[in-house]
């Protein structure tokens, strides 16, 4: 999906906490062409390339619990299109009904190959099918539920300018957060206004700074944090390194 015409955008999104975000992607529409073909070129040739494991899965979750090989839920992307994400169901069927739209640490409502296949991120493999069709991209700012959007600042709205994304560096950083929401009274609340905020920071700045570079980084990060390498720890230590080398020279 490439940018839309300012006068096109949904009304809440025309606002002038957008503006200077949506300036800034207008200089780098051949870069967002570049992002969409990668997109989907790439995702049609991952989705081909996994199908054997794709199968392996479907059939892991049919015998581990009762209920549907996909979750789908309702979700919002670019200029505030509603959306149906598509995911490996990693929880007992129903799971929604029964507690918050977030997951917490530990939950209960997980079940065994769920959280393995969410260990791993593989319950995300199906939005490869969301890539393809443009409603999602491989790094850009997660996709959230209505409910959650609602209650966006209008400079939160600058996210929906381009589509939602498997992984960001916001994703990165906000790896473990299942467990910034287990002790807590109201998990919906506490996201809303505490969590929440503290992400549209990193992904507002993630629009502001984008380039095809960054969200190669990114990828590569996301890669390495799934692996459970700490990326930060290896640019790090690389400083230390480079610091060492140049004091001996």
């Amino acid at each position: 999906m490439l940018l839309c015409p300012w006068h096109k955008l949904p009304l809440q999104m025309r606002n002038l906490a957008v503006k200077p975000y949506y300036d800034i992607l207008v200089t780098k529409k051949i870069q967002l062409l570049a992002k969409r073909l990668f997109d989907f070129f790439v995702a049609s040739l991952m989705l081909i390339i996994l199908s054997p494991l794709i199968l392996v899965i479907a059939v892991a979750i049919k015998l581990d619990s009762k209920g549907p090989i996909f979750f789908t839920q309702t979700r919002v992307t670019a200029n505030y299109k509603l959306f149906k994400i598509i995911k490996f169901r990693t929880m007992y069927e129903n799971a929604e009904k029964n507690g918050p739209q977030v997951t917490t640490h530990n939950d209960k409502r997980v079940t065994r190959i769920g959280a393995f296949l969410r260990k791993y991120h593989l319950d995300e493999i199906p939005q490869l099918l969301n890539i393809i069709t443009g409603d999602m991209s491989f790094v850009g700012t997660r996709p959230e539920v209505p409910m959650y959007v609602e209650k966006y600042t209008p400079e939160m709205y600058a996210t929906l300018l381009l589509p939602a994304g498997v992984t960001s560096k916001c994703s990165i950083e906000y790896k473990d957060e299942e467990k910034l929401l287990t002790n807590t009274s109201n998990a919906d609340e506490t996201y809303i206004n505490k969590v929440l905020p503290q992400k549209m920071k990193i992904n507002l700045e993630s629009i502001k700074n984008f380039s095809l570079l960054s969200e190669l980084k990114v990828t590569i990060d996301t890669m390495l944090a799934v692996l459970g390498i700490d990326h930060k720890m290896i640019r790090d230590k690389k400083q230390v390194e480079s610091s060492s080398e140049a004091h001996h020279a």
